[in-house]
């Protein structure tokens, strides 16, 4: 390939790469950012243990509750056998993370009549007197047509729908414009909920989620069409992450949350401006290195670098990256490695140099030999950004993911750009000897 195009195709990535950091935002994780951290355990059951199969559905729900919330890069990880970290850049409101994250979101419809009016809660002795001793009796505030509440006893029957029968949910209002969840049930829910409306005409059914009555609507009439509107004091956020949760499923198994924390931006603000100063601090020492060291060719090596850096960071913008305080750390590094490159190649250069060859012939024959002892040493640092990404976890995959990114630019700006840069000055311009290179049989 000539020098023209190799400059025209490594301007076209420089000016992809200024686009992608000038219009695309990074994103921080926790440690940068802020946000909501949560540690969720699995509880067992009196007659079944806690199994894998649980845990990865734990994971699968409260992934697709989270990514309903539009959040970018959450992280949900398994943390031992029954335990789950999740991790929320960006969010502030603990208490709704807690609620949507937390809540097992189990949703029953039961056969159900009302207790008696007036009573707010039946002693023991009534609950048996009335009902028996075996009664599932739940407390709900009724509205009146007066639009009063009254709190009174529910008595429940047999369960007859559940969760897993619906098929379809979604926010809606009632004619007096207050918030509603309107589902829809599948095949089989749909024939269920109209035979058990047509046998309680005049009888409530009681709504439950996770165990808590939300509604429990008179039937009127059967009902047909397999849909059922959930009403109760609901506001419109409320609304929302109910048909998250119902969109998202049940927990297949009780949780219970172990621990959560807010982390403030304060720590996040404290670690970018360190991380850019240090990053600013070995940069300098980097350009002060290579220019005392290898003249010109520094200069160059140092020209490459800062398109090195520009193009990592526009593919860690395009890929939608979350940045994290290791993932800085694995940027610098991978500034180290780009320059050890091309002391590797110049280093070469010099050898040649020092045999005789001319500086053309040096150049070549330097790029050439470096080639092989570059690959290599990059080749088992990409293996070992692998391993980590396979096995590590949170901040250690994003140390691992921009360890490897640099990697792979480091070798594209140390064997193809630096190589360009100083083709293209040195095929417009004659320095003299001593700015080159030391060491020579020709100085």
């Amino acid at each position: 390939m000539s020098i023209f195009k190799r400059f025209l195709f490594a301007a076209f990535v420089f000016s992809l790469s200024i686009w992608a950091l000038m219009n695309k935002p990074f994103q921080l994780g926790l440690d940068l950012k802020g946000g909501v951290s949560i540690i969720l355990e699995a509880q067992e059951a009196p007659d079944r243990a806690v199994t894998n199969e649980d845990m990865l559905g734990i994971i699968d729900v409260i992934r697709g509750r989270i990514n309903a919330l539009g959040l970018t890069e959450p992280l949900i990880m398994k943390k031992g056998i029954n335990q789950v970290v999740v991790e929320l850049p960006g969010v502030s409101d603990l208490d709704r993370a807690l609620s949507l994250i937390g809540e097992t979101a189990q949703l029953t419809f039961h056969e159900a009549q009302w207790g008696p009016q007036n009573v707010e809660r039946l002693t023991e002795e009534e609950k048996t007197l009335l009902f028996g001793a075996d009664a599932n009796i739940v407390y709900f505030n009724q509205e009146l047509s007066s639009n009063d509440v009254l709190r009174r006893p529910l008595i429940l029957g047999k369960k007859v729908l559940q969760g897993s029968q619906i098929a379809e949910a979604y926010a809606g209002t009632d004619p007096y414009g207050s918030p509603v969840v309107n589902i829809k049930f599948n095949a089989e829910g749909s024939d269920i909920f109209y035979t058990v409306s047509k046998n309680n005409v005049g009888r409530p059914i009681a709504m439950l989620l996770d165990g808590v009555p939300i509604s429990a609507p008179n039937i009127n009439e059967p009902i047909m069409g397999g849909t059922a509107v959930v009403s109760g004091s609901f506001t419109t956020e409320e609304v929302k992450d109910l048909v998250i949760k119902l969109r998202a499923g049940s927990l297949p198994v009780p949780v219970e949350i172990l621990s959560h924390r807010f982390v403030g931006p304060t720590l996040g603000l404290d670690s970018i401006k360190g991380g850019a100063t240090a990053g600013m601090i070995g940069f300098g020492l980097v350009i002060l290195y290579m220019i005392i060291s290898f003249r010109f060719f520094g200069v160059m090596a140092v020209v490459a670098l800062g398109y090195y850096a520009t193009f990592t960071l526009a593919i860690l913008k395009l890929m939608d990256a979350t940045l994290t305080l290791p993932g800085i750390a694995g940027l610098i590094l991978t500034l180290g490695m780009a320059v050890d490159a091309n002391i590797i190649i110049f280093c070469r250069i010099k050898d040649e140099y020092k045999n005789g060859d001319t500086m053309g012939s040096s150049i070549k024959e330097g790029f050439s030999k470096a080639f092989v002892a570059i690959l290599d040493s990059n080749v088992t640092t990409l293996f070992s950004a692998m391993v980590l990404f396979w096995l590590g976890t949170g901040s250690i995959k994003g140390f691992a993911l921009t360890l490897s990114i640099g990697v792979l630019v480091s070798m594209y700006s140390s064997l193809f750009v630096t190589k360009l840069f100083i083709e293209l000055f040195l095929s417009r311009f004659k320095l003299p000897h001593y700015l080159l290179i030391s060491g020579g049989t020709h100085d």
